[in-house]
């Protein structure tokens, strides 16, 4: 998909931020939705096919945190939360509800668009049908480890034989994971793959997406048996 295909929304009631946000998006070539309020948001999103969501955490009426996971009800679009306040228990929450970065405000607008970027363009990966993907063989396609199975072409998870639901950074994360199974990776190695960057500082990031897809996967996620911690080295799925 061609940049000037793409569609993202920005949701913040500052106007001023919003509309700002907008203007260095649209620099790079996308066409920016904005709206100034949850509702507003999700009203746009029934007449518009979006590609990706900024959120603004605090707002009045309905936060971030709900529009989020209202997003997730209906689909896996990349969200980019906001916020002006830098604690582990906003991003955390953020991360819990389904987002799958979390940007601080004030915000770079190099950072910004680095993390819009970086998000479209796991998105777009999970979406590319293996037989287009010049790095995907038939191997890879599907994927069976312990009560785990992956279907990268239908982007299908079960567990257990019950399917699961992810969001496109904890299908990469577990597919990276169960596609070098038996291998321990450190959050660093985790983030550096699947974000396609530096790692900066994602340790949060990466242990809660972790989190999540274990209460997604496992029968009891204080017990892992599929994706499992191994204490001061990082984490790994069962061969």
């Amino acid at each position: 998909m061609e940049i000037k295909n793409i569609k993202l929304l920005v949701v913040d009631d500052d106007k001023e931020i919003a509309k700002l946000a907008a203007i260095y998006l649209k620099e790079d070539g996308y066409e920016v939705f904005t709206a100034y309020s949850g509702k507003e948001a999700l009203t746009l999103m029934q007449t518009q096919e979006i590609h990706l969501a900024i959120l603004d955490i605090m707002m009045p009426g309905m936060d971030g945190f709900e529009v989020c996971r209202y997003i997730r009800q209906k689909s896996n679009i990349p969200i980019i939360m906001l916020s002006a306040r830098s604690n582990d228990d906003d991003k955390v929450e953020g991360l819990s509800s389904g987002a799958d970065d979390y940007v601080v405000k004030p915000f770079s607008p190099l950072e910004l668009k680095a993390r819009v970027k970086s998000q479209l363009r796991r998105f777009m990966v999970l979406n590319t049908s293996p037989e287009n993907a010049d790095n995907t063989t038939k191997e890879q396609e599907f994927l069976q480890r312990n009560q785990l199975t992956i279907n990268l072409q239908t982007h299908e998870v079960t567990s257990y034989g019950k399917e699961v639901t992810l969001t496109p950074t904890e299908f990469k994360i577990l597919y990276f994971l169960a596609s070098n199974a038996g291998e321990v990776f450190s959050t660093d190695q985790i983030f550096e793959a699947v974000w396609q960057e530096k790692f900066y500082e994602a340790n949060n990031t990466v242990m809660v997406h972790i989190r999540r897809i274990r209460e997604k996967i496992e029968l009891d996620s204080r017990n892992a048996q599929i994706l499992k911690t191994v204490w001061g080295v990082g984490y790994k799925v069962e061969a």
